[in-house]
Order: structure tokens, then sequence, then C-alpha cells
């Protein structure tokens, strides 16, 4: 009886792995997030200008065309 007890809780411990794996991935997305927004703080002015040049140029080829 002991020893039957003791092998269920021994495989119940040992096999429940499920929540460990979303936990895991957890912590994947958290890092990914925090190194997109740091990525993004740092490069936030110069995309910014980039953006609106390109912005700029679209906007004056499609004035051109309408003429």
């Amino acid at each position: 009886m002991l020893s039957t007890l003791w092998f269920y809780l021994k495989t119940w411990f040992v096999m429940d792995e499920e929540g460990q794996g979303m936990v895991e991935y957890g912590l994947i997305l958290a890092l990914v997030a925090v190194g997109v927004i740091i990525a993004l703080g740092a490069l936030g002015t110069d995309l910014s200008g980039l953006f609106q040049g390109i912005a700029n140029k679209v906007g004056a080829e499609t004035t051109t065309l309408g003429t």
C-alpha cells in the first residue's frame, strides 16, 4: 500500500510538466517584448524620420501624377 502511494506521488510530480512548458513560453514572450521595446526606444526617432521622409516622397509622387 505504501509503495503504491509512493509510486503514485512520484509519477504525479515527475510527469506533470504541462505548466512548466507554458511558463517557459511566457518567459520567452516577455523577453522578446522587452527586446522590442528597447529596440524601438533606441531607434524611435530615427525610424520616425525615415517614415516621414518616405511619406513625403510618396506624397510628392502622388501630387505630380494627379496633375
